[in-house]
């Protein structure tokens, strides 16, 4: 019998996902595998209240925890599944006293796991690189959900409604290797608006510099929730690898990732409308008129685009919205 079939109904699971914005997202396919396979289950998410956003709304989540001690305690769970790794995240699991205690078995301190995960590699039966969403997903199909395709990352907001078309750009990074040229950001800038007929938006974090953008509308600071509600109301992303290519991906807006040295492969945009963009000699390597024409090949996609009745018709229309003036 498999750890999910011998949970009783109603049972309680906790998991736990501390941080990191692209993380976070990224372990939404793997709630929405663990909700189809026992839909009874009464669901927490232990998190940072600065990410909480990203599972707001969520039908997967019935409950968001802060990461303490007391609250893992009292919320009583029979299954804790550790997703976050870290001292941090082995203190929440024992602190849960879970009858079941689950987390990866490579990780530092998976002693303290009765239900000990092997690799994603193992789970899938595969020999080569995981996504990120699938190594998160593959701790659910070890757990006894059964085998089936791997969601897309999913997000809800409330789009924001503006009177022109608008490309959010998101042009600052973690460090100078993942960050394009600021030069090149503004000269991509000039073409969304002259070519696609798109307004663009600059977002940056709080305490983030965006004066090299000042003859531009530039959005810094803001909560996680007024982000995701700008780009649910977004034609196209454009930004270096980054949480809110992540959320742009979940919120099924076409995009533009501009790679330094984390690897595509396993960081890329999890089943989006995406082009990616890399370089052996790094992120400065990229030239403006690689990201143009990567621009020009995504909004082609819009041909192929879905029907109505498709899955992915709110998708394809700001696909179809994006490409018009290229096209035209």
């Amino acid at each position: 019998m498999s750890v999910l079939e011998g949970l009783p109904a109603g049972a309680r699971v906790l998991v736990v996902r501390l941080r990191s914005l692209g993380d976070c997202v990224l372990t939404t396919p793997a709630l929405e595998i663990l909700r189809s396979a026992r839909a009874d289950l009464e669901m927490a998410v232990a998190v940072e209240d600065r990410f909480a956003a990203v599972f707001e709304g969520n039908p997967d989540v019935d409950r968001l925890l802060p990461p303490s001690l007391a609250g893992a305690a009292l919320w009583r769970p029979q299954l804790c599944l550790n997703l976050h790794g870290g001292p941090r995240g082995r203190l929440l699991a024992a602190a849960s006293m879970a009858p079941v205690r689950a987390g990866f078995a490579h990780h530092r301190g998976a002693w303290i796991y009765n239900q000990p995960i092997p690799t994603a590699q193992e789970i899938l039966g595969v020999n080569r690189k995981v996504h990120t969403a699938e190594h998160l997903a593959s701790a659910i199909f070890h757990l006894g959900a059964p085998r089936r395709e791997i969601p897309p990352a999913k997000l809800f907001a409330r789009p924001e409604r503006a009177a022109a078309s608008y490309a959010v750009l998101h042009p600052t990074a973690s460090s100078p290797e993942k960050t394009w040229p600021a030069d090149r950001f503004r000269s991509l800038a000039d073409r969304l608006r002259s070519l696609f007929d798109l307004e663009p938006v600059f977002i940056a974090g709080a305490g983030e510099d965006l004066g090299a953008f000042a003859g531009y509308r530039t959005v810094r600071g803001a909560s996680l929730g007024e982000v995701k509600n700008l780009l649910a109301g977004a034609s196209l992303f454009v930004g270096n690898d980054s949480g809110p290519a992540h959320m742009a991906a979940a919120l099924g807006i076409p995009e533009l990732v501009l790679f330094g040295p984390s690897d595509p492969a396993i960081w890329g945009p999890w089943r989006a409308a995406a082009e990616v963009l890399s370089e052996p000699g790094g992120i400065g390597a990229i030239r403006l008129e690689a990201a143009v024409g990567a621009l020009e090949r995504l909004s082609a996609q819009d041909a192929a685009a879905s029907s109505p009745e498709s899955e992915n018709a709110a998708a394809a229309f700001r696909c179809a919205r994006f490409s018009r003036r290229v096209r035209a």
